[in-house]
């Protein structure tokens, strides 16, 4: 048997092996990109949320006064960050191993159910600011923080978005590591 021969055709297993294991470059390309959206749109409501303030004739409201909306910060925060680095682990060529398969799909669930609680409890918020709550006595605030409620929704807009983008990140690591199991066997 001649070494070349045998050492050529495992650099080319090899190679396919990344190929088939990481998937096609374009699917690579793909996933990447969609890590980089939702880190994009998570800073955008983190920033716009920030910056969510009114003052008025009545007093000032800020995002800090609703827990909801902190919490809509912090997950941004969070997932902004998350995405950074998903990014870059997902951007590197490598064999995908069942570990790193496991990993990327807990994560992606991870971060779906986190960034769409936040987007949920802060939707909840806008929409008692808007409406009010005639059984608990509170009324729209929209009225009169009008600015306030305008960036607030613009804010969970903006995290709804996130989650689709990582609803898509779930699906992709779900099919990746489902992918590397068999069928089972039917029994007759």
């Amino acid at each position: 048997m001649d070494i070349k021969a045998c050492s050529g055709s495992t650099a080319v297993e090899m190679g396919r092996s990344v190929e088939d294991e990481g998937g096609s470059a374009a699917m690579r390309t793909t996933e990447t990109l969609l890590r980089i959206l939702p880190m994009a749109l998570c800073i955008a409501s983190l920033a716009i949320m920030l910056k969510n303030s009114q003052t008025n004739e009545y007093g000032t409201l800020s995002y800090s006064d609703f827990g909801s909306f902190k919490y809509l910060v912090h997950a941004s925060g969070i997932c902004a960050g998350y995405s950074l680095l998903s990014t870059v682990a997902a951007a590197v060529p490598r064999p995908s191993t069942m570990s790193w398969a496991w990993t990327f799909f807990l994560l992606d669930q991870l971060f779906t159910y986190i960034i769409l609680a936040a987007g949920a409890i802060s939707a909840e918020a806008v929409y008692l600011a808007y409406n009010g709550d005639e059984y608990l006595t509170w009324s729209d605030a929209c009225g009169t923080y009008d600015s306030f409620c305008r960036k607030a929704t613009a804010s969970v807009a903006i995290t709804f978005s996130a989650t689709l983008c990582y609803v898509g990140l779930s699906l992709i690591s779900s099919y990746r590591l489902f992918t590397k199991y068999e069928a089972p066997v039917a029994y007759t």
